[in-house]
């Protein structure tokens, strides 16, 4: 495990009668986080895991109240690589996870109130987290689950029994990119390489008897959002490669209470995902690139959800998935690209109440692109390729 983190906070539970955190993070430097492994055949599982961020803040309340105010703001790069070679037959799974980040900020409420005034700036260059697993001659007996994230901002919230109020502002300006490449002969077991690149990202999850009043806003206007996944094999029983990247995205999820949101997203990036996969020899065979501009999901399984969405994008939005063998079994092949997303749902066995205010431009151009070469035989193909400017869903449901 390989960690770099240049600046940390952590508020723990305040005492009776509440209490308010105020926080200010300034990373000015480059924060790095490397490794370099050469293992010959390991007979047990290898796990390996390489952080690197620049601002972290975290904190919890619990029967009680807390107000956090929260300045965090990301001036130099982040970068984390993880570069493993294999001699031989590892017996057991691989497990990496390369992750790269410029601000990030995490709070917890348990039966209590939460209330949360963030701000996070990425000024830096970039925010880049990279994983090579090979080589070409590398037998994974085990299977493997390998993951590479690159997130220039960060805000998670959540609790149980929780009122959370508040506001989150995030922008950025640093280009992110995450990248996996795998180079391998032989893979007789289950395994997924996957990427995420995103510039803004909120996501807030409240259970049991809890509820949200949350106000939104992210802007992302450096020049490049990526993810690239390669994910290669002589011979591979059940293999994906999977890549996902987004201008802004935010997640909120709630049980127990109503919901009231405002969202206000703007992308300007370019935002790009590659998915490819290739295996001479395969069983089941997977590639899958989703690329979104705005993405907004607010479910709420109870009586009342309020959503106010203002989403507008002018970056351009592209996702291709490629796949390419020669004799096997199931080819899945899926490309998804969105200008802006927005998704509303609230529960019906609750009588459940939605309003929803929505407004959608986009500007940019959006494409998607579904590649599938079998030079031999196969069982089954199964192909798709979605490209929409603006979608907007909101549905009253069963949970």
């Amino acid at each position: 495990m390989c960690a770099a983190a240049a600046t940390e906070a952590a508020a723990q539970t305040p005492p009776s009668g509440g209490a308010v955190v105020l926080n200010q993070q300034l990373q000015l430097g480059d924060v790095f986080a490397d490794q370099t492994l050469n293992v010959v055949d390991p007979q047990e599982q290898v796990t390996v895991s390489t952080s690197a961020q620049g601002n972290i803040a975290s904190g919890a309340v619990e029967n009680d109240s807390i107000v956090v105010q929260s300045d965090q703001d990301m001036r130099g790069s982040a970068r984390a690589t993880t570069t493993l070679t294999l001699g031989g037959d590892t017996v057991g799974e691989v497990n990496v996870t390369t992750q790269a980040g410029g601000n990030y900020l995490g709070v917890a409420a348990y039966n209590a109130d939460l209330g949360v005034d963030a701000t996070q700036s990425n000024t830096g260059s970039e925010v880049i987290a990279n994983t090579t697993v090979g080589p070409d001659t590398a037998r994974l007996l085990g299977g493997a689950s390998v993951g590479s994230s690159a997130i220039s901002n960060t805000v998670a919230l959540g609790g149980t029994g929780a009122n959370l109020t508040g506001s989150v502002d995030q922008s950025s300006v640093a280009t992110v990119r995450a990248g996996v490449l795998a180079e391998t002969q032989y893979i007789p077991s289950q395994a997924a390489f996957t990427t995420q690149a995103v510039a803004n990202a909120v996501a807030v999850n409240s259970t049991a008897a809890s509820s949200q009043n949350l106000s939104l806003r992210q802007r992302s206007t450096g020049d490049l959002v990526e993810a690239d996944t390669s994910a290669n094999a002589g011979n591979a029983w059940d293999l994906a490669g999977r890549a996902r990247a987004t201008g802004n995205q935010a997640v909120l999820f709630n049980s127990g209470g109503s919901v009231v949101n405002a969202s206000d997203q703007a992308n300007s990036a370019r935002i790009r995902a590659n998915a490819v996969t290739t295996a001479y020899d395969f069983g089941a065979v997977e590639a899958y690139a989703r690329a979104a501009g705005n993405e907004l999901s607010v479910g709420n399984n109870d009586i009342y959800l309020q959503i106010d969405n203002a989403q507008f994008n002018s970056g351009g939005v592209d996702s291709t998935a490629t796949f390419s063998g020669t004799n096997g079994y199931d080819v899945y092949v899926g490309a998804d690209a969105v200008g802006n997303s927005v998704t509303g749902y609230a529960c019906s066995e609750c009588e459940g109440h939605l309003e929803a205010t929505n407004v959608q431009t986009n500007n940019g151009n959006v494409s998607a692109t579904a590649n599938t070469v079998v030079a031999g035989s196969s069982r089954a193909v199964i192909t798709g390729a979605n490209a929409t400017g603006n979608a907007a869903t909101f549905y009253v449901s069963r949970p």
